[in-house]
């Protein structure tokens, strides 16, 4: 049972802090990883935190899975599809800042919280 609109489960391309210092957007990830993100989808915004040990956790506990950072991406793998997303957050974001990923359905809003 799939528990996430296709575009959420890209847009959760967030992510292992040892490869922080090797992406060039690094501190966009740990403002994402320190502060949590908010998927602004039009229909249903979707809140994620994640924790520095490599889990995210989403929709209030429904979905839960993995993240870690591969070069510049920042990727997740939901436990519920198993299917790793990955996506480049731009460079220089903070909390409070909003910007748009790409994902194979389109664009998507973030919101740092």
């Amino acid at each position: 049972m799939r528990f996430l609109p296709h575009a959420s489960l890209a847009a959760f391309s967030f992510m292992a802090f040892p490869a922080f210092a090797q992406a060039s957007n690094a501190d966009t990830y740990k403002e994402v990883v320190a502060h949590g993100v908010t998927i602004m989808l039009p229909d249903m915004p979707i809140d994620v935190t994640f924790t520095p040990d490599g889990k995210f956790t989403a929709m209030n506990g429904v979905s839960t899975g993995v993240w870690k950072v591969v070069g510049d991406k920042l990727c997740t793998t939901p436990n519920e599809t198993l299917i790793e997303n990955c996506a480049v957050y731009p460079a220089g974001k903070k909390a409070g800042d909003v910007f748009d990923v790409p994902t194979p359905g389109g664009n998507v809003s973030i919101k740092i919280r």
